[in-house]
C-alpha cells in the first residue's frame, strides 16, 4: 500500500482538514505519521465497538486517547498492533498503516506487527522469571541464539533506557515478582523496548500506580518519544495533558459504538476544543 499523501479528514461534529504529515494546529511543524487509521472500525462478532474512526499517530509524539469508559479506547489501540485478533469473534474494517503498509494485508505476519509495535499492559505484568530473564526474553525471541556477551548488553541498555538500572543492577538473579509494583511497569516497558519497536502501546499504564512511580513512568514517556512513537490510553486528564503532543477525544454513539468526535494538539484540547463533549469531559463536568 502507498504511504498516505492525501488530507486526512478528522471525523465528528467539529470536523477539519490536517494534511497528512502536518498537526492540526501546529502547521509549522513537518511531521510524519508513523502510523495512520482510515475509517477504522473494529467489531466482535455482530457488535460494532470501534466506528469509522480516521487518525494520524505522528512519528516520534505521544498521542494520548482519551474519553469515557466503555468507548472503546484500549479495542482502538489494540487493533494498532493487531492484539485484537487473539479474540476470535473480532475484525476489522477499514485499514491502518504502518511507514504506508497496511498492517492487515493477507502478506503481513502479525508477529512481525507485534515486534515493530510493541504493547504495555495496564497492571505490570512481568514474567515469573529473574529480572535479566525478563528482558532477555523478547530478545531471544526475535533475534534467536546470540553471544552472552552481545545479550547481557542488550539487557543492560533495554533496563537504561527504562530508568530502572540504577535500582536493580545488583538483582538481575532476583525474582521479577520481588519488585514493586511501580518497577514492575519500567521492567515491562524494558521488555517492550528490548524487542526493539519502533511504536509503544501503552494502556492506562499508571493506573494501578502511586503518583511517585506515575510520574517516574511519564518522565520515562518523555525521554522513550525521541526514538520511539507513543500512544496511550488515560482516563486520567491530567497525565493526558501533561505528557501527550496529541490528544483524540473519542466518545460513545447511541448504538454503543465508539467514535472519535477530536483530534488536535493536546494543548487545543485541553483549553480551547472546538466540540462541546469534549470541553465537559476534560473540565470535570460529566465521565
Amino acid at each position: 500500500m502507498t504511504k498516505i499523501t492525501a488530507s486526512v479528514k478528522v471525523p465528528g461534529p467539529a470536523s477539519a482538514t490536517v494534511p497528512a504529515g502536518e498537526t492540526a494546529s501546529r502547521g509549522a511543524d513537518s511531521l510524519s505519521a508513523k502510523m495512520h487509521m482510515d475509517n477504522l472500525s473494529v467489531y466482535y462478532g455482530g457488535f460494532r465497538a470501534v466506528a469509522e474512526v480516521t487518525l494520524p499517530v505522528y512519528d516520534r509524539r505521544i498521542t494520548a486517547i482519551i474519553g469515557p469508559s466503555g468507548c472503546g479506547k484500549s479495542t482502538l489501540l489494540r487493533s494498532l498492533n493487531r492484539m485484537n485478533e487473539l479474540v476470535p469473534s473480532a475484525r476489522v474494517e477499514g485499514h491502518i498503516t504502518l511507514d504506508g503498509d497496511d498492517i492487515y494485508a493477507s502478506n503481513i505476519d502479525p508477529v512481525l506487527v507485534r515486534r515493530r509495535v510493541g504493547m504495555v499492559f495496564q497492571k505490570p505484568n512481568p514474567f515469573p522469571k529473574t529480572i535479566h530473564e525478563n528482558i532477555a526474553y523478547g530478545i531471544k525471541l526475535y533475534n534467536g541464539r546470540m553471544p552472552r556477551s552481545e545479550l547481557d548488553d542488550r539487557v543492560v541498555s533495554s533496563l537504561k533506557r527504562a530508568a530502572l538500572w540504577d535500582e536493580v543492577k545488583d538483582k538481575l538473579k532476583q525474582s521479577a515478582y520481588a519488585l514493586s509494583g511501580g518497577q514492575q511497569q519500567r521492567l515491562c516497558i524494558a521488555r517492550t523496548i528490548a524487542a526493539e519497536p519502533e511504536v509503544v502501546l501503552m494502556d492506562e499504564p499508571c493506573s494501578a500506580l502511586d503518583p511517585v512511580a506515575t510520574l517516574k513512568i511519564e518522565e520515562l514517556m518523555q525521554e522513550l518519544k525521541q526514538d520511539y512513537t507513543i500512544v496511550i490510553v488515560t482516563h486520567n486528564m491530567q497525565q493526558a495533558a501533561r505528557v501527550s503532543d496529541y490528544t483524540a477525544m473519542m466518545m460513545m454513539r447511541p448504538d454503543r459504538a465508539g467514535e472519535m468526535i477530536e483530534f488536535d494538539d493536546t494543548q487545543v484540547i485541553f483549553t480551547k476544543p472546538k466540540d462541546k463533549r469534549t470541553e465537559d469531559y476534560v473540565s470535570g463536568r460529566f465521565g
